[in-house]
């Protein structure tokens, strides 16, 4: 071989290189699936903005498709990206779960992940924030704030794990505080949520828990134009109305986001179900208020510190040691 086609060899085998590190484990194109437009919901736009984060640090490209709410939508929409080469697509809520599973095996060469559902495949992963604690600490801070000793959670369905562990956490702070909870049974509807607001202010409830992202902020509206208080939900929501806001359970979408694309990019995305909790700092309590005494902050974020090294709520830790 001589030296001018040497170098040549040399030369293409180099290009061949960059190439192939130009992004993580050959993820060029990523599609995101969501329900809605993106200026419709907070949940949408923050999947979106996580891949935008991502996009630069992973160099590939972004393909959106939106009011994707039905199985034929979602069948048309994959195909598509199929097609134009995307090899990883975020169905970014739990409905898609049944119908990532039901097409998966015939897209072998894509991955499909979505949020907060229980199903999987070989190439099918679900990303669940574990929101029992979060409840938890909501709940501590609502019983230890109300006056009345009437506190309400507005949900959007009865499936969602931090009511559970709202009412856990009243009770264990506050055992003479009673909790009130009633369900939209939609993510989006702000007028059944101001209603059921309305009924509950009428059982003198005046610390309030909306945990569904689209309402959250009519919610802590009301309530600061009614002078009670409010728990902000996914955002931190302690700017919106400070005097209002106590604290704020926050959901870091973008952890998740990070998860699943470098963990595809190194080969070790697995079909399977993954959770994410304080320990993971993808959830955390946001600022607290004024309003909020300061020795009770401390209190509570010395639980948050001890559940994230032992994994034990304040209840189970006297259930231990009894």
């Amino acid at each position: 071989m001589n030296r001018k086609y040497a170098s040549y060899v040399i030369m293409f085998l180099f290009i061949t290189m960059l190439a192939a590190c130009s992004n993580d484990g050959g993820i060029e194109k990523v599609g995101i699936l969501t329900e809605g437009t993106l200026d419709e919901k907070v949940w949408d736009q923050k999947g979106y903005d996580a891949l935008l984060q991502l996009k630069d640090e992973h160099d590939f490209n972004i393909y959106t498709k939106t009011n994707i709410n039905n199985k034929n939508n979602t069948i048309d929409a994959v195909d598509e990206l199929s097609r134009q080469g995307v090899n990883l697509i975020f169905g970014h809520s739990s409905n898609y779960g049944r119908d990532f599973v039901e097409i998966a095996s015939h897209y072998p060469d894509l991955h499909f992940v979505y949020f907060n559902g229980s199903l999987t495949s070989e190439n099918v992963t679900s990303l669940n924030f574990d929101s029992h604690a979060m409840g938890f600490f909501a709940g501590m801070l609502a019983a230890k704030m109300t006056k009345t000793n009437q506190v309400g959670v507005i949900a959007a369905y009865e499936w969602q794990p931090e009511i559970e562990g709202f009412f856990e956490g009243v009770k264990f702070e506050n055992p003479d505080s009673q909790v009130r909870v009633d369900y939209i049974y939609d993510w989006n509807d702000k007028d059944i949520a101001v209603h059921i607001f309305e009924k509950m202010r009428e059982k003198n409830v005046d610390v309030f828990y909306p945990t569904g992202d689209s309402y959250s902020k009519e919610i802590i509206r009301k309530a600061y134009e009614d002078h009670v208080y409010a728990i902000g939900y996914l955002d931190d929501e302690a700017e919106l109305f400070p005097n209002t806001v106590l604290s704020s359970t926050v959901q870091h979408i973008d952890k998740l986001y990070e998860f699943a694309t470098k963990q595809l990019a190194n080969n070790k995305l697995n079909g399977k179900v993954y959770t994410f909790d304080f320990q993971d700092d993808a959830i955390t309590m946001g600022k607290y208020g004024e309003m909020v005494p300061t020795e009770y902050k401390e209190l509570l974020n010395t639980a948050i510190l001890e559940y994230k090294e032992t994994g034990f709520l304040p209840n189970q830790f006297i259930t231990n040691e009894n």
